[in-house]
């Protein structure tokens, strides 16, 4: 445990060893400090670990009832948690008068649990009848802060997107194999024929339906009707929840890409009012929590290789329909464990703790 408690809220940090657990933080140490006692909590396996918070070394604590004990109203919990045991265990830590901060998919689709982006719809987070609030999924996260600026200026009418994501998107075990199939097909001509990769990789495919070295893999989640899949129609829900607009068209591809960190997308928004290139850069370059990068003749765009290890969506490729003066094209890029995940819950929590500030 760290040492005596501060005048600030209190944050439990569930699921502080995995890989998203490890990225948060690590921001703990370099955000402002509105935190007093920080406590960490795992599975039963990770109990009895020290790992370093703000300078000081503080065990995890194992995910039982007494790791909450003495919390309460005005502090929080960030799960990140696979949702099964976020479902288990928010509804106990919410009964304390404890806020939860939820990075799993268990609550996103809730109604009485706001799911929100922080530079899109932070105002959302203080309306939360069960005491939760949900936080999107990668993709979306990494995308939105960009399409929510644009909407305000256009009002947003049609999405179209496919998604280039990372393999660490499968936490640890995503990265892990990515490297050692790397590793299995470095130095050879693997790939020029077909079963190549294949026959190299063997059965070792991780979490991942195909090989993804050398490779890219048109599936992400489990199979929906039509043949959708689950995460595609989950970023095209949450971005309508997040956008507050219910009724938006949207279509989506997700792709999973030999990248270790940093999901890209290629995004076409369709406006009801006319775009104008020069115009949209003016409105994505002020964005909150956006960086633009668009000078394709200077060899300036952004690649998942330039957000890894940053906070920002990168944005660039901005260019206008060839065939619809209404519609936008451009390319994102957003480093997934930090803007997609540990970034928008520290944020969230920071929101409610100044709160009761």
């Amino acid at each position: 445990m760290t040492g005596a408690r501060s005048s600030g809220p209190a944050l439990a940090v569930v699921g502080a060893t995995g890989a998203v657990g490890t990225v948060l933080l690590q921001m703990l140490s370099q955000r402002a400090d509105v935190w007093g006692d920080i406590r960490l909590v795992a599975s039963a396996r990770s109990a009895g670990r020290t790992l370093a918070v703000r300078a000081e070394k503080t065990e995890v604590l194992a995910l039982t009832e007494d790791a909450f004990d003495g919390l309460g109203p005005g502090d929080v919990a960030v799960f990140l948690t696979p949702a099964e045991v976020s479902v288990r265990w928010a509804p106990v830590v919410t009964a304390r008068g404890v806020v939860v901060v939820d990075q799993s998919a268990a609550f996103r689709e809730d109604p009485e649990v706001p799911l929100v982006v922080p530079e899109v719809n932070g105002h959302a987070v203080r309306t939360r009848p069960r005491g939760i609030v949900a936080t999107p999924d990668c993709v979306t996260a990494g995308m939105i802060a960009a399409l929510g600026a644009l909407h305000a200026e256009y009002s947003l009418s049609e999405l179209a997107l496919s998604s280039y994501q990372a393999a660490s998107a499968a936490g640890r075990a995503g990265s892990e194999v990515l490297r050692r199939q790397l590793s299995l097909v470095a130095g050879t001509s693997l790939g020029e024929q077909p079963g190549d990769v294949r026959r190299a990789v063997g059965e070792d495919t991780g979490p991942f339906p195909a090989p993804l070295a050398l490779n890219v893999v048109p599936w992400s989640g489990e199979l929906r009707e039509d043949g959708w899949s689950s995460h595609e129609l989950a970023v095209r829900q949450e971005t309508r929840r997040i956008l507050d607009l219910p009724e938006l068209p949207v279509a989506v591809t997700c792709v999973q890409v030999p990248v270790v960190t940093g999901h890209s997308l290629t995004v076409r928004a369709r406006f009801e009012n006319e775009v104008a290139a020069p115009h949209a850069r003016q409105v994505l370059d002020a964005a909150p929590g956006v960086v633009l990068v668009d000078d394709p003749a200077a060899g300036e765009f952004p690649t998942p290789a330039d957000a890894a290890g940053t906070d920002p969506a990168w944005v660039g490729r901005v260019r206008v329909s060839l065939d619809d003066r209404h519609a936008l094209e451009f390319f994102v890029c957003a480093d997934n464990l930090r803007k997609g995940a540990a970034l928008n819950a520290t944020q969230i929590a920071e929101l409610i703790a100044g709160e009761f500030a």
